[in-house]
Formats: C-alpha cells, sequence, structure tokens
C-alpha cells in the first residue's frame, strides 16, 4: 500500500524520482517565517535536498530513507545552484 503512493505520484508527474534506501550524511533544519527548512545531503550525491515543515523533526542523520523529490536550481549569490526539492520522505 505504501509503495502505491510513490507509484501513483511518480505516473502523475513525470518530473518525479523515487530513490529508495539512500544514506542521509547530513541534516540541517533552520527556522524561517513559520517554517522549518530542512537541508539533506545524501551519501554520493553533490546536490542538497530541501524540504519544509512546519515542526521540528528528528534528525535524519546515518538514517536510511525513501525519498520522492524533483530537480530544480536555486540562484545564491547570481550563482545557479542545483537543488532537490523533496515532496515526500520516508525512514526506510
Amino acid at each position: 500500500m505504501k509503495k502505491d503512493i510513490a507509484k501513483n505520484l511518480l505516473k502523475k508527474h513525470d518530473k518525479l524520482i523515487h530513490s529508495e534506501n539512500v544514506t542521509v550524511v547530513s541534516h540541517i533544519q533552520r527556522e524561517q517565517d513559520d517554517w522549518f527548512i530542512n537541508t539533506v545531503m545524501i551519501k554520493d550525491c553533490d546536490a542538497p535536498f530541501k524540504y519544509k515543515r512546519k515542526k521540528a523533526y528528528k534528525s535524519l542523520t546515518k538514517q536510511q530513507v525513501n525519498i520522492t523529490y524533483y530537480p530544480s536550481t536555486e540562484s545564491i549569490a547570481g550563482f545557479e545552484i542545483e537543488t532537490m526539492n523533496i515532496v515526500r520522505i520516508k525512514v526506510a
């Protein structure tokens, strides 16, 4: 049943990517307005993965996670940086 949710998302949105059992190397949370912006770094990947929540979340460092995300670019100090926007993240 749970895998059906990811499959349904992938069918509806062709730009989404799903990865399973990836290891989180770093997980940072910072508060911005009413949101907590979470940045996750994945083992063997140079791009940061970002998502936001209304409440603080437990640390995902060293956890195996399943993520559904889409690639995007963000302009920081005039530089275009590739980021991944997480739609769904679950501890594996």
